[in-house]
């Protein structure tokens, strides 16, 4: 690869955080809020992206995540107390870039009200804290210093004398949701920032660079339409400094044992300017599995094919707390 790369072609460029197709099925990185805001007593999650598999390296996206909801005995009965943690890794073009995080979130819930037909109106708070660290495997870089008229040979200098290693950094989050949980339907509606504190992010030897404020609106909705039917719908709304993206769907469950909590979920939803993301997915009992592939409508095309991107995503869940709400979807 000849790279000087967008380490010194663009000197204002700033990183962005990993964005999911499947963002319902990763809700810590979305909310710190959302923390413990589950049907059960626990929840394990993982996803997996690759992203613009093609002729290029894919950009690859790996989480787990682990929240629960401890000292239930300890809190008054309308009030709940979420503690969760996640790890991530990404890596871009074959390794030259990689980046590991790790994140801490507690979150706080409370019942604030109680409507006329028994559902309960919801308010929940989180904060979270998040280690960082990027780096460049400059051994997988090729720069212009380094042809010698036949090949480029990776022992020669670089010629770029600003570049250096990232510093780990530290920053922190905070978001707020608030829930309606009925009989035959819950609804989220939410609002998180991401560093706020704004860490220095370069690998330029410049302090001006930071890694810029994360903000997201999200929306959920799911809703009993039958004994066997589900409607799951929501959307989300990030910004990070000048990219911003909106994506809204909805899936379909269908019930095949409700006694077992069997269900198959289908569904489909439009990420804005990039890409249409059909999504199908299964549950049974405790464990859900669901897998996207990322249909590309953006003009980022190759004259021979276009990219392609696909999502895993595996949660496996405690026992169901039914005074919680019974709607077996991903965000819950």
């Amino acid at each position: 690869m000849y790279l000087g790369f967008c380490l010194w072609i663009h000197p204002t460029l700033h990183a962005q955080d990993p964005a999911f197709s499947q963002f319902f099925s990763s809700p810590l990185n979305i909310n710190p809020a959302l923390t413990g805001n589950i049907i059960s007593e626990w929840r394990v999650i993982s996803n997996m992206r690759s992203q613009w598999m093609g002729p290029v390296s894919p950009y690859q996206t790996a989480t787990v995540s682990f929240d629960g909801r401890p000292f239930k005995q300890k809190l008054p009965e309308n009030s709940m107390v979420g503690i969760g943690a996640m790890l991530m890794t990404d890596r871009v073009m074959a390794g030259a870039i990689a980046g590991n995080f790790a994140s801490l979130n507690a979150a706080y819930n409370l019942k604030v009200a109680e409507g006329y037909n028994g559902e309960e109106h919801q308010l929940g708070i989180g904060i979270g804290g998040i280690f960082g660290h990027r780096r460049v495997d400059y051994t997988k870089l090729n720069f212009g210093e380094q042809f010698n008229g036949r090949i480029f040979d990776t022992n020669l200098p670089t010629g770029q004398t600003v570049l250096s290693q990232m510093r780990p950094y530290f920053s922190s989050s905070a978001g707020i949701i608030y829930s309606q949980i009925g009989d035959t339907y819950n609804l989220d509606v939410g609002y998180a920032q991401f560093h706020a504190n704004r860490p220095r992010q370069s690998f330029l030897e410049d302090d001006m660079q930071v890694l810029p404020v994360r903000h997201v609106a999200h929306v959920n909705f799911e809703r009993y339409l039958s004994e066997v039917l589900v409607l799951n719908t929501n959307a989300i709304y990030q910004r990070q400094s000048t990219a911003s993206y909106l994506s809204v769907g909805a899936a379909l469950g269908y019930y095949l044992s409700s006694t077992e909590d069997i269900i198959l979920n289908a569904g489909l939803w439009y990420w804005s300017k990039n890409a249409v993301v059909p999504y199908v997915g299964y549950v049974y009992r405790n464990f859900q599995i669901g897998f996207s592939y990322d249909v590309t409508v953006s003009k980022f095309t190759y004259p021979r094919q276009r990219p392609r991107t696909w999502e895993l995503s595996l949660i496996m869940r405690g026992d169901r707390d039914r005074n919680r709400g019974v709607i077996a979807c991903p965000w819950k």
